[in-house]
């Protein structure tokens, strides 16, 4: 399977085929550093930020595959509806650029590095 069937797949499954991601894959968020390690801690990641701090989508802007790594660029949009950073919600609505570099390994996702624009997100939640 190629890099882009893979992270095709992945993306159209909504972040949701777990069998895409390699067993011990890992996310990055650039920011902060914070790491995801394995199948259910990467899950429980992405579950907490659309669904928990965020009621949120991600809309593709750019998609470029290159051998063993994807480029995704896109803009996540939604409402914060519960923690995220120590904010509690605030029920604003955000627009937030961000990108993510996936390393494809064995046929599945082994690395991820999350670049996620907070000053743009703390500007839109109102906060310093």
């Amino acid at each position: 399977m190629s890099t882009q069937t893979v992270i095709t797949k992945y993306l159209n499954s909504g972040h949701s085929d777990l069998s895409i991601l390699a067993e011990d894959v890992i996310f990055t968020v650039m920011a902060t550093g914070q790491e995801s390690r394995g199948r259910e801690a990467v899950a429980s990641l992405l579950n907490h930020f659309y669904h928990v701090a965020f009621d949120a989508n991600a809309d593709t802007r750019t998609l470029i595959f290159g051998e063993k790594s994807a480029l995704w660029e896109g803009i996540f949009y939604g409402k914060h509806v519960g923690e995220f950073a120590g904010i509690p919600a605030t029920n604003k609505d955000v627009h937030v650029p961000i990108n993510v570099v996936y390393d494809v390994e064995n046929e599945q996702v082994k690395n991820a590095r999350i670049y996620f624009e907070m000053p743009v997100l703390f500007q839109q939640l109102g906060v310093s």
